[in-house]
């Protein structure tokens, strides 16, 4: 896990818990889930002054500049149950003739996410969520896309050599094994 740049043991995680976003119900944050009873996404919940106290901003400040410099706050507790690509941070990219036409005085940016593996924000997400797949023995994957999530799980999920399905729109759009 060289690129992760983390050494030894457990990743340091400080999610305490999933809950429902509607109820406020309490969900086990290390066990397979999808939505809660009410039918809803369930929300992470984190024990954020402990973050405050083992991670100070110097800290952060130092680490490499890709989505893993976060990792007390995802969910992933194995190194080995990484996936990744390479997920970059984005720059934010300032626009100054549109922001001085529109924004009246004020700034107007746009995010780079073209930077990212597979050129779209879904690979972030979809990064954690093969991630946590394996970490938990998930070993097929499948979504409904338009586009951009499916491919990014394609890419995700054959990066860890496992089988993924999308639809988009009743039909199959994006596969890992195909």
């Amino acid at each position: 896990m060289a690129e992760h740049h983390w050494t030894g043991g457990d990743l340091p995680t400080f999610v305490t818990h999933l809950e429902c976003s509607l109820t406020g119900e309490r969900y086990p944050a290390d066990t397979l889930q999808t939505l809660s009873k009410a039918g809803r996404p369930l929300l992470v919940r984190y024990d954020l002054d402990g973050v405050r106290r083992a991670l100070p901003r110097e800290a952060l400040a130092t680490r490499p500049q890709t989505l893993w410099r976060y990792r007390e706050l995802l969910p992933v507790r194995r190194p080995e149950n990484v996936v990744s690509l390479g997920e970059v941070m984005t720059p934010l990219i300032p626009l100054p003739r549109i922001a001085a036409r529109l924004a009246r005085g004020g700034e107007i940016l746009v995010k780079d996410e073209g930077r990212l593996p597979t050129g779209s924000f879904k690979a972030r997400g979809l990064a954690l969520a093969v991630s946590m797949a394996k970490e938990l023995g998930v070993g097929t994957m499948a979504m409904p896309t338009n586009g951009n999530a499916g491919a990014a799980m394609a890419a995700y999920c054959s990066r860890r050599s496992t089988s993924a399905r999308s639809r988009c729109r009743g039909r199959r759009c994006c596969s890992s094994t195909d």
